[in-house]
């Protein structure tokens, strides 16, 4: 029997929790899954935190002296909520639990399996990272709330120019290369670091492009920036 190919995807939490959960989005999200699915691909999904793990970790400032460490638990488990949503979703392919441990990965044998946050210092980047590095996967796709990485903020600048293909070096050059609890980057420091290390591409997709992922998915023209 052919051995099933194994898509490793980071899934920014803002995507699946904009301001509050986006089932519309879950529903279309869990269809192009089980579509690939069919094509004998299994999946690895590592759920981000993103603006409502800001909202929290901010919130906690406002009634503590929060240290870092403080600010990525409570970003830990804003992500362990956003993963079990869509692990519901997908429970009829899922295990029981949401995957906190990337050491354990290996042990799993369904054809999707969803995780979270794990520990302080990174990102679910990071996680996602860790998880390939298990499998021994080369490709990790990034999902995130932009259609392009860009060689500065599109937000704050109109003239922001995007990106198709970068070097691992040269998009560690613009980034910070140090870690902060509820960062907004499109591959965190930590993240970018050890896929360097390791030789594992990065893919990244807006998470509202699913024709792009599904193109990305089947080796097909997509949209997005790849990392390399």
């Amino acid at each position: 029997m052919m051995e099933k190919e194994t898509i490793v995807i980071s899934l920014g939490g803002s995507i699946v929790v904009p301001e509050g959960p986006d089932y519309s989005f879950i529903i279309k999200f869990k269809k192009l899954i089980e579509k690939n699915l069919k094509k004998g691909k299994r999946f690895f999904i590592i759920v981000g935190g993103g603006k409502i793990c800001r909202v929290y970790q901010e919130s906690l400032t406002k009634i503590i002296d929060a240290n870092k460490e403080d600010l990525d638990w409570m970003g830990i488990y804003v992500t362990r909520t956003n993963a079990e949503l869509l692990r519901l979703a997908l429970k009829e392919y899922t295990p029981s639990e949401i995957v906190t441990d990337s050491s354990v990965v290996s042990d799993l044998s369904n054809s999707v399996v969803v995780g979270a946050g794990w520990k302080p210092g990174c990102s679910t980047d990071t996680d996602a990272v860790l998880i390939a590095e298990e499998l021994k996967a080369k490709k990790i796709i990034n999902l995130s709330n932009t259609d392009y990485i860009y060689d500065s903020d599109p937000k704050v600048n109109p003239k922001a120019k995007k990106i198709e293909h970068i070097t691992w070096e040269k998009y560690r050059s613009i980034i910070t290369d140090k870690w902060t609890p509820g960062m907004n980057l499109p591959f965190d420091p930590v993240a970018s670091k050890r896929a360097d290390e390791l030789g594992i591409e990065v893919i990244s997709i807006s998470g509202r492009d699913l024709d792009s992922l599904d193109n990305c998915l089947n080796n097909k023209k997509f949209k997005g920036t790849t990392i390399k």
